[in-house]
């Protein structure tokens, strides 16, 4: 299977630079991938499509400042970082940006303002693959990113984001994220109570997002492509939900594709029909592309994804290669917004 084969044309007006107020304001294109149709509706309409007894399950994970602005000792030489992995208490892997950070390379940490100095040091410890650090800090710093750091957006984004929170889903609690997990974004406290009036409930599980998630495959083959591991979570009660769920008729609908990765990953846990959901917790490099037989999922909740991406191949899997791209054909026609700040898709 080629890479080429998810490619497609975007004009760059459509990157959404800003997110819509409200939240729930965004459009949304509704796929029904088996007879083919497709519908166009506002975000907050999804609760027409609802069922009682479904089950809605996001990804509870929530992005932490991860950028942080350095200068070299003794040379002064300005270095940015973005925090990608935590190895230890001290120790983190990261992306760096700046004039030769070579292994032994001692940086001062500035305040997320870049103006003074936080008092806090660190080295580069060792060179990884795909040009990232192994960064030691001179102590601690989990609880001190809000001192240092600033939101790590996307690079397509080009605006300012005048209120973080914004690249936060309203039930963000589980900090680990360097990515926000976008489709739900849409949500809004008031549209998820109106969800569960209509009998639906909501499921919680985990995966901390990096960003090779978002990254064009760069492979001619998609099976060449490697996916980095990312560390998720299905709790045994949640499991147990999604279970009893099934069993008693009731859809999966996953929002977004990081919670579609969490439940397949712990499907394949188990191979008993009755009980489709084993609790997991771990790390995941499940690679979902076309030929993939989905386990889990009965409906998926997803934002318009970059050509050639992991993400794109997760949707073409689920609805069908040249569906999912006549979709985004009518997408870009209509003049959708996309990306993560853009518009959001139903997949039925």
């Amino acid at each position: 299977m080629k890479t080429a084969d998810f490619d497609y044309e975007l004009p760059e007006e459509l990157i959404a630079q800003t997110p819509i107020e409200p939240r729930d304001a965004s459009r949304l294109m509704v796929l029904d991938h088996v007879t083919g149709a497709i519908e166009h509706r506002i975000f907050r309409d999804i609760v027409e499509y609802i069922r009682p007894g479904d089950v809605l399950v996001a990804n509870d994970s929530r992005v932490i400042p991860a950028r942080l602005f350095a200068r070299k000792v003794p040379t002064g030489g300005r270095v940015e970082l973005l925090l990608l992995r935590r190895r230890d208490e001290r120790t983190w892997e990261a992306l760096t940006k700046g004039r030769r950070v070579r292994r032994g390379t001692k940086v001062e940490f500035l305040t997320a303002d870049k103006f003074a100095s936080s008092g806090i040091t660190g080295e580069v410890v060792e060179l990884l693959e795909e040009g990232r650090r192994l960064i030691e800090f001179d102590r601690p710093i989990e609880l001190l990113l809000d001192e240092l750091g600033v939101m790590p957006l996307p690079p397509y984004i080009h605006e300012p984001l005048r209120e973080p929170e914004r690249y936060q889903t309203v039930y963000a609690r589980v900090e680990g994220s360097v990515a926000a997990p976008t489709a739900g974004l849409h949500f809004t406290p008031e549209l998820m109570e109106r969800i569960k009036a209509k009998g639906a409930k909501f499921a919680f599980v985990t995966l901390h997002v990096e960003l090779d998630t978002f990254r064009p495959v760069r492979e001619e083959r998609v099976e060449d492509h490697k996916m980095h591991s990312e560390y998720c979570e299905l709790k045994p009660e949640v499991a147990g939900q999604l279970n009893r769920a099934k069993a008693e008729g009731g859809r999966i609908i996953a929002v977004g594709t990081t919670s579609v990765r969490v439940l397949e990953t712990a499907a394949q846990k188990t191979r008993g029909e009755d009980s489709p959901f084993a609790p997991y917790r771990g790390w995941t490099d499940l690679f979902i592309y076309p030929g993939y037989r989905f386990r889990a999922i009965d409906a998926l909740i997803t934002n318009f994804h970059l050509p050639r991406s992991t993400l794109l191949m997760l949707v073409s899997a689920f609805a069908g290669r040249e569906f999912v791209l006549r979709a985004y054909q009518e997408a870009i026609h209509r003049r959708y917004r996309f990306y993560s700040f853009g518009d959001a898709m139903l997949i039925l």
